[in-house]
C-alpha cells in the first residue's frame, strides 16, 4: 500500500533506540524525511548513519532532551529550519522509573511529569503552527498502563491515562482545522525499557530475568513480546492521509493482553 508519505517531513521525539528508532526507519522507508532525536551525540550519529544506508531517506539527527521546554523547542525548530515545515510529528520520551507508590518521592513525581506529560504538550505546542500548515497528523505515544495498569510503574499508570485524556481534548479541538491526533498504546514490546521493568520485576520476585520475561509472555495471548517493528507499522499508517477519517483514538499493539472492552 502506498501511504502518500514521500517527501512528507516527520519528527521523530526519542528515536535513538526502541520504538522511537523503529518508527523513524518505518517513517523512512516511505520515503519521508525524517528528523530524529535523541540525547547521545555518539548514539544518535549511528542511528541517523543507519537509516540514510539503509532508506536512502534525508535524515536530521537533533540532540535535544524532550523531557525540558529548550529541548521540545530546539527538535522542533531544526526540523523546520531543515526542511521548511513539518507533516507529522510522533511524541515519545523514555519511561519514568519503575517505583511503587511509598518509595516514590515529590522529586520522582515532578521529574516524571516534566518527561511523560509536559514533553507531549510542549512538543505538540511548538508544532502545532507547522502541522496545522500542512493538515498534518499527531501520534504520541503512551502505553497499556493508561488503560491496564501494572504494579511497580505507578508513575506511568498515573500520568499516561493524562497524555490519552490530552490527545482526546485536541482531536474534537483540531478537527475542524484538518489535524488528526491520535495514541498508540503498546503491551509487552521487547526493547531496553521492557527489559529494565523484566530486570526490576524479576529482583521483586527473586527469580531471572528470563524467567520473568518468559512469565510476561505467557499472559499474551498471542504468547510473545511484540516487535518496535509492529508497533512502527501502526504510527506510520495513523500518520499517513490512508487513515484520513481516522482520529481521537487510542490503539493498543499488545497481542490480545487487555482484556477490556474499552
Amino acid at each position: 500500500m502506498d501511504l502518500s508519505l514521500h517527501d512528507a517531513v516527520v519528527v521523530v521525539a526519542g528515536s535513538s533506540g526502541g520504538i522511537g528508532r523503529a518508527v523513524a526507519f518505518a517513517f523512512a522507508r516511505e520515503g519521508a524525511k525524517v528528523a530524529i532525536n535523541g540525547r547521545r551525540s555518539d548514539v544518535l550519529a549511528a542511528t541517523g548513519a543507519e537509516i540514510r544506508s539503509a532508506t536512502g531517506a534525508e535524515v536530521l539527527p537533533v540532540v535535544a532532551d524532550v523531557g525540558t521546554a529548550e529541548g521540545c523547542q530546539t527538535l522542533v525548530s531544526s526540523a523546520v529550519d531543515a526542511f521548511g515545515g513539518i507533516n507529522v510529528l510522533f511524541t515519545n520520551a523514555g519511561g519514568p522509573p519503575a517505583k511503587t507508590f511509598e518509595h516514590l518521592t515529590d522529586d520522582d513525581w515532578y521529574r516524571a511529569f516534566q518527561l511523560t506529560l509536559m514533553s507531549t504538550v510542549r512538543l505538540i505546542r511548538e508544532a502545532l503552527p507547522h502541522v496545522r500548515r500542512s493538515r498534518g497528523a499527531i501520534v504520541n505515544l503512551t502505553s497499556i498502563a493508561a488503560k491496564r495498569p501494572e504494579p511497580s510503574i505507578t508513575l506511568s499508570n498515573a500520568l499516561r491515562p493524562a497524555v490519552m485524556g490530552l490527545s482526546k481534548s485536541l482531536s474534537e479541538e483540531l478537527a475542524p482545522t484538518g489535524v488528526r491526533i491520535n495514541d498508540v498504546c503498546p503491551g509487552f514490546i521487547w526493547t531496553g525499557r521492557q527489559e529494565y521493568l523484566a530486570a526490576v520485576r524479576a529482583e521483586n520476585a527473586g527469580i531471572s530475568t528470563e524467567e520473568e520475561a518468559a512469565n510476561k509472555s505467557r499472559q499474551v495471548p498471542l504468547g510473545r513480546y511484540g516487535t518496535p517493528e509492529e508497533v512502527a507499522n501502526l504510527v506510520v499508517f495513523l500518520a499517513s492521509p490512508a487513515a484520513g477519517y481516522i482520529t481521537g483514538t487510542s490503539t493498543l499493539v499488545d497481542g490480545g493482553l487487555y482484556r477490556g472492552l474499552i
